[in-house]
């Protein structure tokens, strides 16, 4: 097999891209990246390297495709048809002498045009008398070259990446601006690495990759640090951090190394933990190890480290993990079958329990207008219930055996959630006391903290809490409208805040077919770092809504948490962290209280800079003092470096677009709670034309070519289309169809995912699987390989096709009117389209390898992010249901859709804002 040294020009590396599973080509001089091959003898890239303005003659770098692989960006329009299901086998072949076109003249029908070719006619569907094995399963996508396989990087490669991370000498950022009216989105940018993290020589006092923090822990959305807040001011680019400090690990990753002395090295004025970035001075005395090699040590080599902590550390010996389950029981929770999923999944998974020291407590309280509360002793199967009528003066009927040890009364345990659903089965109450359950759960565990995990399956009506409906279709689409996503009632608050302070943490799993004001619950998990999960109209008769919530409770009980921890970051001298935004409790002025941290929960903090920064570079530091839910306290330190510039270029051409979206979509919840949904989407778009004003400004030329182009540097040019995603999100559109239930969820999953998470959710990922190449669906050598992603449009949906959109919590397959029979025998084992019934559904595995591969896509699609989410999967008729149709097509969101413009329309009155 030939390596990437054997097959790439000189002055050229090929990295590969886990989360892309390709490689990604790296000019080493100029740092400049494509997933294209580059040719042998091909000239360097063209870049602007200053932040003085380009001659007018060049308004940006001019990227060109080979022909025949511009439909991929440029949808149908240019009438290439690819072969594939419903399609005859005839291939057009790309000119000869390797022609090539400019995206900036993509207008329709030019490409053909500009290739001296008439537009091909669509093609009408011809698949009929099929060979033994269809055609489509190995059918090459029209326009792709072949393909080809390197060999990991060898150790020049590896040599040539790591001067690039600026240990072999700092280089200039290089910026490449484009134009957005000329250069369509491609989904294939949003798996680009940020941009890389250029320090001086000898920043680190280890050579390991390992010294920076990488992005899924912590990321920055400007990769170049301005000195001065005027800088910063002038590049409107907002300065802030987004974190996952407590990312969950895949398979294959190395763990968090643990040192495990006793004493902690830190400074002792601004209290930062030792770090591949301090310097050692009077020879390393200072802490020179007598014992070891001090350069092999993990805190000076790794940028993400846990130390385990000295006493001095503890207010108090570690806690035990405590998790108390409320469960609902009243009618509606127990015709829905909630009841009885939610306690088969807790007793399929109690062996899963993080439980390692035998210390695990565990207890379980039902509800209806009642308090039903159940004492189990060790040693025996048997268990009591206990009824507490008295809800307006709740209390504990009993001070011992409500609250047991896991591993002691497992046997009772077991007992009891085999009962539990038999016991109320016949229950006819209707009727939530929420807040009072939630009042006995935290008299129980407030001497030691925990996790209470809330099923309810209605709107709390009695008692502390009680709520009433106040879901009025007339004021959705108004002003009035983000009353609805506050609180409705104090008490979710002021009992947020006295939960954090004893160290109690929420989940919210909410059932209700009806108004369930997920808004006011979501309180309780936002300010004590939980978790909201909704199921609307959940129904366990329906097989995919069971596996679903099993699926998910099953991970959440399972995962492992950080109990009684607070967070602080650090940074050098001359920045503040100024706001925060996420599932937390800010103690102080930058204390973040988290009573129980969960993994893949997200977090973003806003930066000032408040003085000059004079060193060449600056260091962030985020600590979480834990105690592991194995009893051990513990301090988690992930460590940033980041260079310091004067330069704007330089500012602009580190800006990493998926943090700054991510950092946007927190404060467009946030402004929509404080202000008016109107004020939030007004305040996204305010910012991206404010961005795009001051690279006009600074960055292009005021020539005659200037009012023709829309500029904005290569590194952030998805950055529009996020942004048009975010505003189309249900958690801000505008819209007066969205329940308010459906939006207070998005806004919760828009401030808690991390980025890896939130960009599908924004800006959903759409799969052609009739023609897809043929190695998608079958396993590679990092595992399944996935399809090409196709822009976001609905001209690339073929009437005979077969497609996936997804965005992390929904997969719609969607199926052309037109598809053939075999293509819906193959994938559903029916007849035909017209016996094939749209809605949520379980697709079979069929012995065929078409249909192997679209469920191992599909498989590969719910395991291939962090997180607990498993989607669920409808089928979507292009002529079926309308609701179901316009919800999938609602994901298209380069397209338009009701009052909210398509992409283009979307530039265009971008291109007014920033010419006026």
């Amino acid at each position: 097999m030939a390596s990437p040294a054997q097959q790439l020009p000189p002055g050229w590396a090929a990295e590969w891209d886990a989360t892309n599973q390709r490689y990604l080509f790296i000019e080493t001089a100029s740092g400049h990246t494509q997933w294209e091959p580059p040719a042998q003898g091909a000239p360097p890239a063209m870049a602007n390297t200053d932040s003085t303005s380009p001659p007018p003659a060049h308004t940006g770098k001019r990227r060109q495709y080979a022909a025949g692989q511009t439909q991929a960006y440029y949808g149908a329009s240019d009438g290439l048809a690819e072969p594939g299901y419903g399609q005859g086998m005839q291939q057009q072949q790309p000119a000869p002498g390797g022609q090539l076109f400019t995206p900036g003249l993509a207008a329709e029908h030019q490409f053909q045009t500009q290739q001296g070719q008439p537009p091909a006619p669509g093609q009408a569907p011809s698949y009929y008398g099929q060979p033994a094995e269809p055609e489509y399963i190995n059918a090459p996508t029209y326009g792709q070259p072949p393909q080809t396989v390197f060999s990991p990087p060898g150790v020049n490669q590896l040599a040539d990446q790591f001067g690039q991370m600026g240990m072999g000498g700092q280089k200039p950022f290089q910026l490449y601006t484009t134009n957005l009216l000329t250069s369509p989105p491609e989904p294939h940018e949003l798996h680009r690495p940020p941009p890389e993290i250029r320090l001086p020589p000898n920043s680190s006092i280890s050579p390991s990759p390992l010294a920076n923090a990488d992005p899924s822990y912590q990321r920055s959305t400007l990769n170049a640090i301005p000195t001065t807040s005027s800088l910063l001011s002038k590049a409107k680019v907002p300065l802030a951090l987004v974190l996952t400090p407590y990312r969950s690990l895949n398979e294959g990753e190395e763990p968090i190394p643990v040192v495990t002395d006793t004493v902690i090295a830190r400074c002792r004025r601004c209290r930062t933990y030792i770090n591949p970035y301090v310097q050692f001075i009077d020879g390393g005395n200072r802490w020179r190890c007598c014992m070891c090699n001090r350069w092999a040590r993990a805190e000076l080599n790794h940028s993400v480290i846990e130390f385990v902590a000295p006493t001095e550390y503890m207010v108090r010996p570690p806690q035990p993990a405590v998790y108390i389950f409320l469960i609902d029981v009243s009618h509606s929770a127990v015709q829905c079958g909630m009841v009885a999923t939610a306690t088969r999944t807790i007793l399929e998974n109690l062996e899963r329990i993080p439980d390692e020291d035998n210390r695990t407590k565990v207890a379980i309280i039902c509800y209806d207008v009642s308090l039903y509360f159940f004492s189990m002793t060790s040693g025996s199967a048997d268990s009591t219930m206990l009824v507490v009528s008295d809800i307006d003066d709740v209390f504990l009927p009993k001070p011992t055996d409500l609250l047991v040890n896991l591993a002691e009364a497992h046997s009772s345990l077991e007992a009891l959630l085999g009962r539990i659903n038999d016991m109320f089965q016949e229950n006819s109450i209707i009727g939530s006391a929420m807040g009072p359950a939630l009042q006995a759960g935290f008299k129980l565990m407030s001497p030691i903290g925990g996790k209470i995990m809330v099923l309810s399956a209605a709107l709390p009506s009695v008692g502390a809490g009680a709520l009433k409906n106040r879901e009025d279709p007339k004021i959705l689409g108004t002003s009035k409208e983000s009353g609805l996503l506050q609180a409705a009632s104090p008490f979710y608050k002021t009992f947020a805040i006295e939960c954090s302070r004893a160290q109690v943490s929420v989940d919210m799993f909410l059932f209700s077919a009806a108004y369930q004001d997920v808004a006011s619950l979501a309180y309780l998990p936002h300010y004590t770092s939980g978790q909201t999960y909704y199921y609307p109209a959940f129904n366990a008769a329906r097989s995919e809504d069971a596996l679903k919530f099993a699926h998910e409770f099953g991970e959440v009980l399972a995962m492992p948490i950080m109990l009684e921890a607070v967070m602080r970051v650090r940074a050098s001298r001359g920045l503040r962290m100024a706001s925060f935004h996420g599932n937390f409790f800010v103690r102080s002025t930058d204390l973040l209280a988290m009573p129980a941290v969960p993994q893949d929960q997200s977090y973003a903090i806003e930066i000032q800079i408040e003085e000059t920064l004079t060193s060449p570079f600056v260091v962030f530091q985020t600590a979480v003092l834990h105690t592991t839910c194995y009893g051990e306290r513990r301090i988690r330190v992930i460590t940033l470096a980041l260079p310091t510039t004067t330069n704007l270029s330089e500012v602009y051409a580190s800006a990493d677009q998926i943090a700054i979206a991510t950092l946007l979509a927190n404060k467009a919840v946030e402004r929509s709670i404080t202000h008016k949904l109107e004020d939030s989407r007004d305040h996204v778009f305010q910012k991206l034309v404010e961005i795009l004003v001051a690279y006009k400004a600074s960055m292009t030329s005021g020539g005659a070519g200037a009012s023709a182009q829309l500029a904005i540097s290569e590194n952030m040019k998805m950055l529009p289309v996020l942004v048009l995603g975010l505003l189309k999100n249900v958690g801000i559109r505008q819209s007066a169809q969205i329940p308010p239930d459906i939006r207070a969820y998005s806004q919760a999953l828009l401030t808690s995912l991390p980025s890896q998470l939130l960009i599908p959710y924004i800006y959903p990922t759409f799969y052609s699987l009739h023609n897809m190449p043929p190695e998608a669906g079958t396993v590679g050598e990092h595992g399944v390989v996935m399809p090409p992603s196709l822009p976001l449009t609905s001209e690339r949906l073929e009437r005979h096709g077969l497609f996936l959109i997804e965005d992390g919590q929904t997969i719609f397959l969607w199926v052309g009117r037109d598809a053939v029979p075999q293509l819906i025998m193959d994938v559903f084992n029916l007849p035909s389209y017209e016996v094939l019934r749209g809605g949520k559904t379980t697709l079979p595995v069929l012995e065929n390898p078409f249909s192997q591969r679209v469920n191992a896509v599909i498989q590969k699609t719910r395991e291939m992010r962090r997180g607990v989410y498993h989607p669920h999967l409808y089928i979507v008729k292009e002529d079926g249901e309308p609701p179901l149709r316009l919800w999938a097509l609602s994901a298209l969101i380069q397209d338009r859709a009701d009052v909210l413009p398509s992409y283009q329309q979307f530039i265009s009155s971008l291109k007014e804002k920033v010419s006026t």
